[in-house]
């Protein structure tokens, strides 16, 4: 349908505008080509581009066969004879030809704001699709029905917002990889058992391409000062005792639990294995350290994991944003 009205364009309309067409998107798919190394996109623009190439050839030739002066038409003596002496003289205006050159321009002009629009557009006007990675959001589970366990601990936060108060626009950042954006995140709203029944234990976790950051709660009677006596006889290592927001707090490394699970074939996958190691900062959930902490966990597939120095930055960042619960 567009060739048809293309075709039904007067010539000195149609031809500029495919000229002006071809060049400025044979110009264009030659750039993005040359930028991203596209050979395949670098042909596309060379086929743009000899095809105005042949209609300049094409208006060329044209113009010139205007400008070239039509022969003379021989008049015939016999027919001048013939003619009456008496009839009157009549004269007949040439008809005026459209000018070429003024279509021409027109055409230009207009399409060339066309043009202009297609070079330019994806630079000045917002796009939401720009080819970046989009951070991930956390799923909002406000119709979730909670474990009773939530209902006795007045102050137990959720996994969905612990997972808002964790999933920072400057974690990757706090993190020493501010270019990174993450990949996944997810809150859940866990339990545990303990010696007076399951108590809340919510966690969230957010996904890097170097580091994961997984952040929980344990509302039990267990203090820091009791932890660090557990510590002792575990395999804890380069435990180092602090402070964070007034708040009695532990740093301690330890392996990772590295589980594999085969959906198919029949089997139900293999051992429990060791995995990478990980670093924890326990946070007690208030300066008395009456019992329960924040645990804030990174650890990496390489087995890496930042300086001490971000857990501290994580966790005076996002701690205060928790918010506590009420029945």
């Amino acid at each position: 349908m567009l060739g048809f009205l293309v075709r039904l364009l007067p010539f000195w309309v149609r031809e500029p505008l495919l000229i002006l067409v071809g060049s400025v998107f044979g110009v264009r798919i030659m750039y993005l080509a040359h930028r991203d190394g596209e050979w395949v996109a670098a042909a596309i623009g060379l086929v743009f581009l000899v095809f105005t190439a042949v209609r300049v050839h094409t208006v060329a030739r044209a113009l010139r066969a205007r400008r070239a002066p039509a022969p003379a038409a021989a008049v015939a003596p016999a027919a001048v004879a013939l003619a009456a002496p008496a009839a009157p003289a009549v004269a007949v205006a040439a008809e005026k030809e459209p000018n070429a050159w003024g279509q021409a321009f027109a055409a230009v002009t207009v399409f060339a704001a066309l043009g202009a629009a297609l070079w330019l557009g994806p630079h000045l006007l917002p796009s939401d699709d720009d080819g970046a990675p989009r951070a991930v959001s956390c799923a909002g589970g406000e119709d979730e029905e909670l474990p009773g366990a939530y209902r006795k601990t007045p102050r137990a936060v959720t996994g969905d917002e612990l997972c808002d108060a964790l999933n920072r626009p400057d974690l990757a950042q706090l993190l020493g990889t501010p270019a990174e954006t993450a990949t996944a995140v997810s809150g859940t709203s866990n339990t545990v058992p303990s010696a007076d029944g399951k108590v809340a234990q919510p966690e969230a976790e957010v996904q890097f391409d170097t580091y994961t950051v997984n952040v929980s709660v344990m509302y039990n009677k267990l203090s820091i000062a009791q932890y660090v006596e557990l510590m002792e006889y575990g395999e804890e290592t380069d435990v180092k005792t602090l402070s964070v927001l007034g708040r009695p707090a532990v740093l301690a490394s330890d392996h990772m639990m590295k589980i594999e699970i085969n959906f198919g074939g029949g089997a139900s996958g293999g051992p429990v294995e060791q995995g990478p190691l990980a670093r924890t900062l326990s946070v007690a959930l208030d300066a008395k350290d009456r019992g329960g902490y924040y645990d804030i966990t990174v650890w990496s597939t390489s087995g890496a994991f930042p300086e001490d120095g971000a857990l501290l930055d994580i966790a005076e960042k996002v701690l205060p944003t928790i918010p506590e619960r009420t029945v």
